[in-house]
């Protein structure tokens, strides 16, 4: 996760820097000042990138990925299922409180999908999409520029345990709500 911000950090650097080089068409001292500006403000937010909450959870998140599934756990030398899975990531970070799906489906803050962010809690009904009430949770993991969602999470499914998803097809049709649980 944080690589793929820094590859962002610098290709937008790239660019910056290739406009700046390659128009003729605004004068240099006015092209070095606008580069210089907008450079200070790439630079000043590689902090933030680097040290958000959000980052921290997916990068740790992201070491489990593969550890095998596991019903009724959150112990990584066992397994996860996936409320256990979310809640052991999350208590790394202090949030306590929430074990099973319901729990975080009551936990928080509900947010609109269009308006959720990395590092929120994706609830969504166990495998019977009819019936409406959660079975399965798992955390924002990436979203790109047009909207589209990837979520980790440990799956009982073909994946066998932690894995990052789509939120696509059989998910999108299982999803209930979006919840951040950490401001």
């Amino acid at each position: 996760m944080f690589e793929t911000n820094m590859k962002k950090v610098l290709l937008i650097i790239l660019l910056i820097g290739g406009f700046a080089f390659n128009s003729m068409a605004q004068d240099n001292v006015s092209l070095t000042m606008q580069y210089q500006k907008m450079m200070e403000k790439v630079i000043n937010h590689l902090p933030e990138v680097a040290n958000s909450t959000s980052t921290k959870i997916m990068s740790f998140a992201e070491s489990l990925l593969g550890t095998r599934y596991r019903y009724a756990s959150s112990n990584p030398k066992v397994g996860f299922d996936c409320s256990g899975f979310v809640s052991y990531v999350y208590k790394q970070f202090g949030f306590s409180g929430a074990r099973s799906s319901a729990d975080f489906a009551n936990k928080g803050k509900a947010v609109k999908l269009a308006e959720a962010k990395v590092g929120d809690v994706l609830v969504f009904t166990g495998s019977n999409a009819k019936v409406r009430r959660p079975g399965h949770v798992g955390i924002i993991y990436s979203i790109d520029e047009d909207g589209k969602i990837k979520f980790i999470h440990s799956s009982s499914g073909k994946a066998k345990g932690v894995t990052i998803t789509n939120l696509e097809g059989y998910y999108k049709n299982r999803f209930l709500k979006a919840v951040t649980v950490m401001e």
